[in-house]
């Protein structure tokens, strides 16, 4: 079938064609662009909102003139089948050249049926189950008529103030980076030209996640190792994954605002990575360079972005205003502009859109897959295993079958705050509560709001104080709202509300054993609920089957095995705080004022990266590596026997650190390369081996090449990155 309605003519006579599906080549695409006018070139680099976000399923009248005309090219904020067939309609039938629009909408994690935040996804440490999510996701958009998602976010970022670490895998970079190829390999499949693929976009490029004072748009300032070190890592492995779009960010860097930096667009992903895709702005992005102070005004602004290689203008219509007296006063191509348009057209030509434009629209799909039983199995499968068991002390978890239960809280049965920021189309009323999981599974709970999750209120308490005193066990269910963390959602202090704290520690007066479900899209400082609470779970925010999964929890049918992807602090002042720290020359010493330490709290976090317990006990013995001296070339074998020492059945994610102590750049004081999550049965035990090459004890030095050193280096595994590193390897 061909679509392009009056250039099919020129294409039959001029190349023999009789599709435009895996015959039309980049020649072809070429012919194309030799035919359209500037126009619809900057159509083509023009990306516009639909209104669906906000009043439904609508578009703007003039945005659905500039589909007919050629100059939008792109609609973001349109889904459903229905939806975006008519949309496509009025493209392939109504305009001049009927090129396809392309259909992008933020499926951060999941379309309908929503899995927990990325942040809570990482916390599973489980590849395998993050790749499965990505890939439901992928199937429900693409059912919805989507094409593109804006994921995955693979920002880096220690500072939990900054409200969109909820969108990420936390703090390591090569946990980071492994779950940022895994998210695109999920999203796009291994086949592009099938119709459940989704196009993978690769933000915020780059280092987004580094904002002054965790604070959102804030400027970035770091170093060029830091860049290469910390924050590029992610990209790199989402190049190498196959991304096909990547996305600027707000933030400077080196003094430049992203959506304009020739360094990271042209030098880094295209001339390095050899990255062949195409770049889309962060919404008005490219506007924002004027009160940047980088552009005099919005047409300086899109000079400087297309320039520099930012090849699809989000929202912001500086290319729709500004492209063609731009090129007319020769401060830009038509070299520069075919270009952008040619990766673009070679976009849509890869998910087949020139074959089939409405591939993507298919209704009785659409039925068949969104919130299909299956794909809600898997949601609550991801949601228990992202959730991490802080405190159980005592063994007050799991919950007895004999147990009387008061569950409270204002979290306790608000489900819209179950699925976290950027749920795309998830819905509350598809979404299950705490207590409608207790109530489903026959199991009689005690309930009162209590609160409100923020506020003054406290003529709630009574009621939850009198459910409280006939309980055995306080089940509270607290911490967020879903949009007091993500994008626009920095907070100074990190804490659990004080109206909540209050009813917290009202009912601690009980003497009953008191059990706390954070909900919550970060880590929070949790000093004063630790000596409090006898047990506390990290859910996060777990998307539409929260209840289910977190009754699992509760309950004991699913024994918690989640670690955290990112540092707890003791408060505020500690931020930034990540395990893998650079040493100094006064390290901390308890009785030595003059060392690197606070007066008035501790320098080690309240809970580590990589920690989480169990419901079991496990015991490591036996560690070994099967060299202590290797040159280049050679491989290091380590091994460690696991043992569950518990009664329990259950998984630990054994992890496996480095340390190279001396260097002629100063390098961490701990780094994860390894991990493996293992199930046992009680006295189980198991030999657990990594290895790793020489390849992965490389750094960057002075010059920024990337080589290893001689000499020694420090490893150790262990349950989380407080282990110690106790074996020696030398390098010749």
């Amino acid at each position: 079938m061909i679509f392009i309605r009056h250039f099919s003519v020129l294409i039959i006579i001029t190349c023999q064609l009789s599709s435009f599906s895996q015959s039309f080549t980049d020649d072809k695409i070429d012919s194309l662009i030799s035919i359209m006018t500037l126009e619809e070139k900057i159509g083509q680099l023009t990306l516009f909102t639909s209104d669906w976000a906000t009043t439904g399923p609508t578009i703007r009248e003039n945005y659905l003139e500039d589909i007919r005309s050629g100059r939008a090219g792109n609609i973001f904020n349109a889904h459903t089948a229905a939806y975006n067939r008519s949309l496509q309609k009025v493209a392939i039938e109504e305009s001049r050249l009927g090129i396809p629009l392309l259909f992008g909408y933020d499926v951060i994690h999941g379309y309908k049926t929503i899995f927990p935040i990325p942040l809570g996804e990482a916390a599973t440490w489980d590849l395998e189950l993050i790749e499965r999510a990505a890939r439901i996701a992928a199937e429900e958009a693409t059912a919805g008529g989507l094409h593109w998602t804006f994921a995955p976010m693979v920002d880096i970022a220690r500072d939990p103030r900054w409200g969109r670490i909820a969108e990420g895998a936390g703090e390591d970079v090569y946990l980071g980076s492994l779950i940022a190829a895994a998210r695109v390999r999920g999203f796009q499949g291994n086949d592009l030209t099938k119709n459940n693929t989704l196009l993978a976009c690769a933000k915020h490029f780059a280092a987004y996640g580094a904002a002054q004072a965790g604070r959102d748009y804030h400027t970035v300032d770091i170093s060029k190792r830091t860049l290469w070190e910390t924050y590029l890592p992610p990209f790199k492995a989402c190049v190498d994954a196959g991304a096909m779009t990547f996305m600027t960010s707000f933030n400077e860097l080196d003094g430049i605002p992203a959506s304009a930096h020739r360094y990271l667009l042209e030098e880094i992903l295209r001339d390095t990575w050899k990255f062949e895709g195409f770049v889309v702005s962060d919404y008005t992005s490219i506007n924002e360079m004027v009160p940047h102070g980088y552009a005099a005004n919005n047409k300086d602004a899109g000079r400087l972005a297309i320039n520099a290689g930012l090849d699809m203008d989000m929202q912001g219509a500086v290319y729709y205003d500004y492209l063609e007296d731009l090129l007319a006063e020769g401060e830009v191509s038509i070299q520069t502009i075919d270009l952008s348009v040619k990766r673009i057209l070679q976009a849509k030509n890869k998910l087949g859109l020139f074959d089939d434009p409405y591939r993507y629209s298919d209704e009785q799909r659409e039925k068949e897959v969104v919130l299909s039983s299956a794909n809600k199995e898997l949601a609550r499968e991801i949601a228990r295993n992202s959730m991490v068991l802080l405190k159980n002390q005592n063994s007050v978890l799991p919950l007895q079958d004999s147990d009387q239960i008061a569950l409270i809280g204002p979290l306790a049965d608000s489900p819209i705050d179950m699925l976290g920021s950027w749920h795309a189309a998830g819905q509350a009323n598809q979404t299950t509560s705490v207590l409608h999981a207790f109530n489903q599974a026959g199991k009689k709970v005690a309930y009162a709001q209590g609160c409100t999750i923020e506020g003054t209120d406290t003529s709630g308490f009574s009621e939850a104080i009198e459910k409280g005193e006939t309980a055995d066990k306080i089940i509270m269910v607290v911490g967020e709202h879903f949009n007091m963390s993500g994008e626009a959602a920095s907070r100074s202090q990190i804490r659990i509300p004080d109206i909540q704290q209050l009813l917290i520690k009202r009912l601690s007066e009980l003497n009953k054993p008191i059990i706390l479900v954070l909900i919550s899209g970060r880590p929070l400082c949790l000093n004063w609920e630790l000596q409090i609470a006898d047990a506390i779970i990290e859910a996060w925010q777990p998307g539409t089957m929260a209840g289910p999964a977190i009754l699992d929890v509760l309950s004991g049918d699913h024994n918690p095995s989640g670690k955290l992807p990112v540092t707890f602090p003791r408060n505020e002042g500690q931020i930034p705080i990540f395990y893998n720290v650079k040493n100094t020359g006064r390290p901390m010493q308890p009785d030595n004022k003059y060392s690197s330490k606070y007066l008035d709290v501790a320098n080690d976090p309240l809970f580590p990266f990589g920690y989480g317990l169990s419901y079991t006990t496990f015991s490591y013995a036996n560690m070994s590596v099967d060299k202590t001296e290797i040159s280049d070339q050679e491989d290091l074998n380590f091994s460690v026997t696991l043992t569950n020492s518990g009664s329990v059945a259950g998984h630990e994610i054994v992890q496996l650190y480095m340390r190279d102590p001396v260097a002629s750049v100063t390098r961490p004081v701990k780094e994860l390369k390894r991990f493996e999550k293992v199930f046992l049965q009680p006295s189980e035990s198991k030999e657990v081996k990594f290895s790793l090459s020489t390849e992965e004890l490389k750094f960057y030095n002075s010059d920024l090449q990337w080589v290893f050193e001689p000499g020694e280096f420090r490893f150790g595994i262990g349950p989380d990155s407080d282990v110690e590193l106790t074996l020696n390897v030398v390098l010749k």
